[in-house]
């Protein structure tokens, strides 16, 4: 069994720790909390062991809470430690992980160098194997290079443009926004995403702009991408069913919130996406030429991948695809929709 540690128990900490839970070669050691906030409070509803700085126990204990040790003492009791904490703190903890000689997951919020490599399952599994630190790649990122992979399976790609919209904060963020109008993140173009993809696909053109828009349900992006050779429409939808992670849906949705509400209702835990979601209907093939739009959960879509990265990085499991059926097997993914 893997003992794997969360640091972090946020947005993405509070998913990783509850997807490693159901992975049969994987044991959960605890997760790691700074604050005695709401989070810490339903960390111990669930049944987990919460690690703390040494200098908050006291302040802890005071909320009621008792912690089963430091955040020290979870490191090494770990393996692995995926690290879930805000964007930029992960770096200064990577010292302690270097100490204690423990292997590392980072985030997509911090820059590329804390890691020995930027991951995705679908792309470099592989690729980096038994390496000591990597680093997921952001949601929108991690959305990019599903399709990108997918549509690479049709043939070869001259380059990739993209235009990202973006959720302008997660639904538990009130100090984010815009809360009226779009703003135009990405000048001078290309944005941050075409740099991270640069590493995975690194003989393919990307180019991507990104846009901040007043909704906090989904990210949606479309993209163009040019083949080398003319392309068939029904061999583009034919790889995009049959990419691990990326679901095709019909006209009977047409929103991100509908497509939200759906995962709500059909039982989601949080009424989580992990796929990427592409509206079959939006695929335009013309030649040389492909477009499509999808959507992309920013809260949940990089779980399965925190997941996989945890086998790469111990070389417990040698095949992506075995560990991509066993992540996505206990997370239910493409079985709901």
């Amino acid at each position: 069994m893997i003992r794997v540690a969360v640091n972090g128990f946020g947005t993405i900490g509070k998913r990783v720790a509850w997807a490693v839970k159901l992975q049969p070669d994987m044991e959960l050691v605890g997760v790691s909390k700074t604050k005695p906030d709401w989070e810490a409070l339903l960390a111990v509803k669930m049944g987990l062991d919460v690690f703390v700085p040494e200098e908050s126990i006291e302040k802890f204990e005071g909320s009621g809470i008792k912690p089963s040790g430091t955040i020290e003492e979870m490191v090494l009791k770990s393996d692995v430690i995926v690290d879930a904490t805000p964007s930029g703190v992960g770096a200064s903890y990577r010292l302690l992980y270097e100490k204690a000689g423990r292997k590392a997951v980072f985030q997509g919020g911090e820059k590329p160098g804390v890691a020995d490599a930027s991951f995705n399952s679908l792309v470099n599994f592989s690729r980096v194997m038994g390496l000591k630190y990597l680093r997921i790649l952001s949601c929108n990122t991690t959305g990019l290079a599903r399709v990108i992979y997918a549509l690479s399976r049709v043939g070869a790609l001259r380059r990739v443009n993209g235009v990202v919209v973006r959720r302008g904060a997660d639904p538990k963020e009130t100090g984010r926004g815009p809360i009226e109008g779009l703003v135009l993140e990405s000048l001078p173009p290309p944005s941050h995403h075409a740099r991270d993809l640069a590493e995975l696909f690194p003989s393919l053109e990307v180019n991507t702009y990104a846009i901040v828009a007043p909704t906090t349900l989904s990210h949606l992006h479309v993209l163009f991408a040019e083949f080398r050779e003319p392309v068939s429409p029904s061999s583009v939808l034919e790889a995009l069913y049959e990419t691990p992670r990326v679901s095709v849906v019909g006209d009977h949705i047409r929103s991100t919130a509908e497509l939200r509400e759906l995962a709500r209702y059909a039982g989601r835990p949080f009424g989580d996406i992990y796929e990427v979601v592409v509206w079959g209907s939006s695929v335009l093939v013309k030649g040389y030429t492909v477009a499509l739009a999808y959507a992309v959960h920013q809260e949940a879509v990089v779980v399965p991948d925190n997941v996989d990265a945890i086998r790469a990085l111990t070389a417990s499991v040698k095949d992506p695809m075995d560990s991509i059926s066993i992540t996505d097997r206990t997370l239910g993914v493409k079985s709901w929709l």
